[in-house]
């Protein structure tokens, strides 16, 4: 049975200190067999790394995107030495907004990526985690306006692998109220053109970390997919610090398995590859 990590975080994003090898030895220690690095790009409220300006290894404090040239070449050369022991993956978590598509688009075309996570961090350059976003809005009106722009990017970018942490809005409002019946119909028609792209979402086990009352997404949303016919799922920890790291995996398992799925994804070159449960 395939033991994978499809959403972890290293010193290349702007929230962790978690050097890459160091994520890698211990990806090792833990009997995981694939990785995939997914660190953070947020055009729009994130500025790319100028030539001549030093990244800090392991000390970094500037809020930017990766720092793509120090990322991408530390990533080849670390898949070659541990290649007898894990598969490492190439892929960015894209924090997309509508008017950031085009340089989504520039940065994907620069790679030959494996996997590329599409997230909804902020919306019109308003964060979710400083509270900007919600602020003087209902929770009504966050989410919808949270899932009219997922649905937006849905409709309009192709290149990427699975929708992450579907509801991730919810960890910025009120962790303790799925408001996913009021949302179902929103939802409903993303995870149909979702389905339609060959795309797929992602089981993120952060949920308890952020105490949230359940998964992220929901079993609601799981359960939805399911339904719907989806069937490219991928699991990740969405880990920063070495104790998030390959968390709750095989209990996200069991749960897909109690739904009803059979398969979830690893991805090569951007292909889904599927693996029993």
């Amino acid at each position: 049975m395939v033991y994978a990590d499809y959403h972890v975080h290293s010193d290349y994003s702007d929230d962790s200190w978690y050097l890459m090898e160091d994520v890698v030895k211990d990806a090792i220690q833990l009997g995981l067999k694939d990785i995939c690095f997914t660190d953070h790009a947020d055009y729009g409220v994130k500025p790319d790394w100028k030539p001549g300006e030093e990244f800090q290894v392991g000390k970094n404090k500037e809020v930017k995107n990766v720092h793509y040239d120090l990322y991408f070449a530390e990533l080849d050369k670390l898949a070659k030495k541990y290649e007898k022991e894990i598969n490492i993956k190439k892929g960015l978590e894209f924090g997309m907004q509508v008017h950031t598509i085009p340089q989504f688009e520039k940065l994907y075309q620069s790679q030959d990526f494996d996997f590329i996570l599409l997230s909804v961090h902020q919306i019109e350059n308003k964060e979710f985690w400083t509270g900007e976003f919600q602020k003087g809005q209902t929770h009504k009106e966050s989410y919808d306006r949270y899932y009219d722009e997922m649905y937006q990017l849905v409709t309009t970018y192709k290149n990427y692998s699975v929708l992450a942490h579907m509801d991730l809005v919810r960890r910025y409002l009120d962790k303790e109220v799925d408001r996913f019946e009021y949302n179902k119909d929103k939802i409903k028609e993303i995870l149909k053109v979702v389905i339609a792209n060959n795309k797929g979402i992602e089981v993120n086990t952060s949920s308890s970390r952020y105490e949230i009352n359940g998964l992220t997404p929901s079993i609601e949303i799981l359960k939805l997919y399911h339904e719907l016919g989806g069937k490219i799922i991928t699991i990740g920890s969405d880990s920063h610090k070495p104790e998030h790291l390959g968390f709750n995996i095989r209990e996200a398992k069991k749960i897909l398995k109690d739904i009803g799925y059979t398969q979830f994804c690893t991805f090569d070159k951007m292909t889904p590859i599927f693996h029993e449960l």
